[in-house]
Order: structure tokens, then sequence, then C-alpha cells
């Protein structure tokens, strides 16, 4: 009975952390369908984008460390329900003010539900299953990033762009069910006071670093970007000043002594900066630039998401054998290797010309 709970327990994570990363990528194909749906402009439609991704970047550390004190259990659950209600608001909105509303109450939800659903899949398993725990939750991680434009240009182009919120329900209520049955009642709790000042300039470094990214292309280098850079300098000097002399600290920076921690979240963030990144930016480029359909964008990336089921369970099983320093060099190569692009994308343009003829 324990050893069921445990996998189903794992199986509500990689759901909760599959729709999570999905909604940060899968909209992005749909922009144009929805600013013509809405009648408003493309700017004020990719605000629904850029709120989920700030508000996901700025409290997702501070509502982790809520949920280590006050009941992992009872926050996930209810970030569930916070994320589900966000997808039917966003998909049935008339307007585009209903449509950001909901993409920030989704945020709010993803903010909780990503890093405990990381935590949970790992912490609820025999010691014997937990790397294969982490296995299942790297893949789904990573299938999810690279699904969304596919999915997302499947579902625009034969359902209508309002099903790419509305898809997130029936995913969120199996999640639901197999958390209130599999998650334990009594998971520990973190005896400590949150560091409510160290929350706050974590919100404001995060807030204002992603604000400055996603409104440099519109704003350039001028003074409101100028300004937020100073802002973000100001409160990660003032929150590491803090976090060194606060007794329960929101970051422990002794890890970043470990050499292995160090070079794991360093792969982590240019890795997810590159798939996402890719995955974001070419169905757009396709549609805009090649005069692609949704469905012919989505077509033409869907090999990247192959390649991840692919090649992901052979990582996990090679870098038992081989050195994982290089085998993270021989990923980050093989990404930059502008040859491989040129063909890999040459061959898939001749390939879906192929198949539409």
């Amino acid at each position: 009975m324990e050893n069921l709970k445990s996998k189903t327990s794992l199986l509500a994570m990689c759901l909760g952390i599959f729709v999570v990363m999905l909604d940060t990528t899968i909209m992005n194909i749909a922009l144009p369908e929805i600013q013509t749906s809405l009648n408003t402009s493309l700017t004020a439609v990719s605000w629904a984008l850029n709120a989920y991704t700030i508000i996901f970047a700025a409290t997702c550390i501070p509502l982790g460390k809520l949920a280590n004190i006050y009941g992992k259990k009872a926050f996930y659950i209810g970030a569930l329900l916070l994320f589900a209600l966000g997808s039917v608001c966003s998909g049935l909105s008339q307007n585009v003010a209903l449509l950001i509303c909901g993409r920030i109450l989704q945020s709010f939800g993803a903010a909780v539900l990503f890093p405990l659903s990381m935590d949970l899949a790992i912490s609820t398993q025999p010691d014997r299953f937990k790397r294969k725990a982490t296995l299942f939750v790297g893949i789904t991680q990573g299938s999810a990033s690279a699904f969304g434009p596919t999915l997302g240009g499947l579902i625009t182009q034969y359902m209508g762009w309002r099903w790419i919120f509305l898809i997130n329900a029936p995913v969120v209520i199996i999640a639901l069910i197999l958390s209130v049955y599999a998650l334990p009642n009594h998971l520990p709790l973190e005896k400590s006071k949150i560091d409510w000042l160290g929350s706050g300039l974590t919100v404001v470094t995060l807030f204002s670093l992603t604000m400055a990214l996603i409104q440099l292309r519109y704003w350039g280098f001028s003074w409101p970007i100028y300004s937020l850079l100073a802002i973000f300098i100001v409160a990660v000097t003032l929150f590491i000043i803090r976090e060194h002399h606060v007794e329960v600290p929101m970051i422990d920076f002794k890890l970043f002594k470990n050499t292995n921690f160090d070079l794991a979240s360093t792969a982590t963030l240019f890795g997810q900066l590159l798939l996402v990144g890719f995955m974001v930016i070419m169905p757009t480029f396709l549609t805009n630039m090649f005069g692609k359909t949704a469905f012919e964008s989505a077509l033409l990336v869907t090999p990247t998401t192959a390649m991840i089921f692919v090649l992901s369970p052979m990582a996990g099983l090679l870098v038992r054998r081989l050195n994982p320093k290089k085998l993270l060099a021989l990923g980050f190569f093989t990404n930059q290797s502008w040859v491989f692009r040129i063909i890999n994308f040459n061959y898939v343009h001749k390939l879906s010309s192929l198949c539409w003829i």
C-alpha cells in the first residue's frame, strides 16, 4: 500500500510540474489569434504572458518557504485549486483584463506548485527510488517546456485558443484527486519564522530583473530600464547582506561552497534558458517569417520534443557511468553547434514540406 501511494504521489507531482511548465510556453504561439479574438493590441495581450512570468519568478521562493512552515499538502492542494481557477478564468475571458487576471491567478498557483512538486516528488519516495524520481521529474519538466509550443499550435489550430487554458482543468483535477489520496497528512513542518524582509527583497529583486529583461525590447536602454537594473542591484545587495545575518535565511549561501551544487545550478539555469528560449521563439519565428500555420509550426518543432523523450532516459543512465561534467559539456556543445542547427532545420523543413505534398 505504501509503495502504491509513493508512486501515486510521484505521478501527482509530475502532473503538477507538467501543467506549470507547459503554461510558461504554450501561450506564445496563440498570441496573434488571442489579439484578434479579443480585439486588442499585441502589447496588451503580451502582458498576459509577462504577468505569469514575472509573478511566478518573483514569488516562487517566499511562497515555497511559507508552504514549508505552514503545511506542504494544504498549500499544494490550494495551489492546484488556484491554478485551475486561473486557467478557467483565462479560457473564458471576454477581454484582455480578465485574461491577465486569470494568468495572475495561475502564476500564484504555479509559484507554489513548482517548488513543492520537486520537493514532494523526491521526499515522499523510498530511498531506493529517489534517484529514479529525480529522473522522472527532470524528464517531465523538460518535456513540458518543449511540448508547450507544439501543443499550443495543435490546440490553437483545431480547437481555438481558449482551450490552451481550459485543457489544464482536467489535468489539475486528476492531480488534485491523486494528491489528496497519496500525500501524507502529516508531512514534517519547518519550525522557523519566515524572514519577511528577506522575502520582500526576493520579490523586489526578481521582479525588477524580470521586468527589465522583458521590457528591454520595447523600451531599449532608456531610463526605465536603468532604473529597474539599479533597483535590482540595490535589492540583491541588501538581500545578500540580510541573509548572512538572519538566523533562518531564505537561501543558505553555504550551499554555493559546494562545487557540484554550483555546477548543477549553472547547468540547470543555462539549460532551461536555451531550451525554453528556443521553444518559445521558434514557433513565432516560423509563423511570422516563413508564413507557417500554427499546426505547421508545431510540426516543425516536434523533433526537439521527441529527442527529449529519447535522450533524457539515456542521459540518466549515462550519468552513472560517465563523468557528469563531460556529459554536460557535450550537451551544451551540441546545443550551440550552428552547423547542427542549420542541418537539422533544413532537414526538418524539407521533411515537413514533403508531408504536405
